[in-house]
């Protein structure tokens, strides 16, 4: 289960997968479903999701080391461990502005990365399981914000939040050159075969990344505006 050599050959869309898939998706149509019935369990929800988001950002460091592999690329500065430390920083003092950002990078890209993951080991080894749990965590913890804190996101977070991102994408880039590491995937595509495989490369790597980033956003904040959208009519009706 911790070997670094054993159980690999993960099967993209293999039954296992597929199923970890699902479970993912019930567990947010739960949340969604339940919310009213949740609410008295609020608090559980909410340290359980930051423990496990602790739990697996520090087990990772903990089995890379222990197994000899800790290298200078495996510092916590790829996207889902920067969705990781601004979702911890919101269960500990809520803040508008990086729940802003955390919508935007913490909802499809791991759930997308989820889909095509970028994974070697099979279940149930323990990078799969962290992974998968890593991933499933960070997006059902920008909904446990819209559920349960009243969270929402203004359409002019949109472009904000981008120009935010590639504002932190600068010094990663920078800081990839340095160190040869490939934080943010900005220095090349991952190594297995995901969507950013099909971004191409060179110059046209980094246009098809923005564009691919930017549409990302807008798609992100199309449910968050018919939420909105809604609720507003029912404030309406009830003023009426």
């Amino acid at each position: 289960m911790f070997s670094v050599t054993g159980m690999q050959g993960f099967e993209l869309f293999s039954l296992m997968h597929l199923v970890t898939l699902v479970l993912f998706f019930f567990t947010c149509w739960w949340l969604v479903y339940y919310r009213l019935a949740l609410r008295p369990y609020q608090k559980i929800i909410k340290w359980t999701l930051f423990v496990t988001l602790l739990a697996c950002e520090v087990t990772y460091h903990l089995w890379l080391v222990l197994t000899n592999q800790w290298d200078v690329a495996d510092l916590p500065l790829q996207l889902c461990s920067f969705s990781t430390f601004i979702a911890m920083f919101l269960f500990l003092r809520g803040n508008k502005k990086a729940f802003y950002l955390l919508y935007f990078i913490g909802t499809i890209p791991p759930i997308l990365s989820m889909v095509t993951p970028d994974m070697i080991y099979q279940f149930p080894h323990f990078r799969y399981i962290k992974y998968f749990l890593h991933h499933s965590a960070i997006p059902l913890t920008v909904l446990y914000f819209i559920l349960f804190e009243g969270y929402r996101v203004p359409k002019k977070a949109v472009l904000n939040s981008f120009l935010t991102l590639n504002a932190i994408a600068v010094p990663i880039f920078l800081l990839n050159q340095l160190l040869g590491t490939n934080f943010f995937y900005l220095a090349s595509p991952t190594e297995t075969k995901t969507l950013l495989s099909f971004f191409g490369s060179g110059i046209w790597y980094y246009v098809t990344l923005e564009i691919a980033a930017l549409i990302v956003f807008y798609i992100t904040y199309i449910p968050m505006h018919y939420l909105q959208k809604a609720e507003n009519k029912i404030l309406q009706g009830e003023g009426e």
